[in-house]
């Protein structure tokens, strides 16, 4: 999905959201706790499985499932602070990358903003695991009243240049082959630049994933179990964000809960075991969704791919062809 700016924010919620690379697959701009939660496992009457958090049909035999909901998400957020009279924005990213930032001001309020404020706009580019205050700017009254801001991030190196050492790996296992259900040109549902060039793997529930592309995790979700056509499911695909060496991105999306292998700052290796396939999130059935994408200056775009084929040959994936992992 395209990155998309905050809605506009009245001041000082306890969690704000920022926002999330592809199928919203991605960042989670600030974590509130997450406690333990059960999950149900039970057939249904067709006898497919059927995970669910409420409570099954009386009379249904299932098996209670206590999921582990720590947050393993990077912070990457706008926070805000208020020190005597002062009103501080501070840039946060947690994350094992750099991250592009731009914070506008849609209503100061009784904020004064600092002369050359530049209308209200403040760009940034903050380093791996670092701070960096956006604003400092007084304000009037007793507290801070009127401000709105809407702001958003997009991760890895702004203008980082798609240069991979060799074709990617196809990420299941060797030797099976599996349809690709969409790729370029085709744009059903790949309609914008971070999900233009992606690719649609037509991989049962549960098929172990492996990584195309050697490089250093910098984000994971890992604890929704829901999966549907349904607008609401957007931010709910769990996922693995992996970085490249030359700035670029590579995600893999609609894993099954709970299935995650790495962790962020985790180095993998081309053909390591990450994670499997599954049906979380927006999704009109199991499958996975391979993307790699590069900060093109405050916008995610997505960038052709090709696999490694019969003899070494380069691939490049087609809608409904058959694609086998060498």
């Amino acid at each position: 999905m395209p990155l998309r700016p905050a809605a506009a924010t009245a001041m000082m919620p306890r969690w704000l959201s920022a926002l999330s690379w592809s199928i919203a697959l991605g960042l989670i701009a600030c974590c509130p706790s997450l406690q333990a939660q059960s999950l149900y496992k039970y057939r249904d009457a067709s006898g497919a499985w059927v995970y669910t958090d409420r409570q099954p049909p009386a009379g249904t035999t299932a098996q209670t499932i206590t999921l582990d909901l720590e947050a393993k998400a990077p912070r990457i957020t706008v926070e805000q602070r208020v020190d005597g009279q002062q009103l501080r924005l501070l840039a946060i990213n947690d994350c094992g990358c750099e991250a592009e930032y731009l914070l506008r001001i849609t209503n100061p309020g009784n904020v004064t903003l600092p002369p050359g404020a530049g209308a209200g706009a403040y760009h940034a580019t903050l380093q791996p695991h670092s701070q960096q205050a956006l604003l400092t700017a007084a304000f009037a009254a007793a507290d801070v009243a009127g401000f709105r801001m809407s702001w958003r991030i997009v991760l890895g190196t702004p203008g980082a240049t798609h240069r991979p050492h060799e074709p990617y790996r196809v990420p299941f296992a060797l030797g099976a082959s599996f349809r690709v259900s969409q790729a370029y040109p085709t744009r059903v549902t790949h309609v914008t630049t971070d999900t233009e060039y992606a690719v649609d793997l037509a991989v049962p529930d549960g098929t172990p994933i492996y990584a195309a592309r050697e490089g250093t995790v910098i984000n994971v979700r890992h604890d929704f179990f829901r999966g549907a056509p349904d607008v609401a499911l957007l931010d709910q695909a769990n996922m693995i964000e992996i970085l490249h060496d030359d700035g670029t991105i590579a995600i893999y999306a609609h894993l099954h809960w709970q299935s995650i292998r790495v962790q962020p700052g985790q180095s993998v290796s081309r053909g390591q075991y990450i994670a499997d396939s599954g049906n979380t999130g927006l999704t009109t059935g199991p499958h996975l969704h391979f993307a790699v994408v590069r900060n093109a200056g405050m916008r995610a775009d997505s960038v052709p791919v090709q696999f490694t084929g019969a003899g070494g040959a380069a691939v490049t994936p087609l809608t409904g062809m058959m694609l086998t992992a060498y």
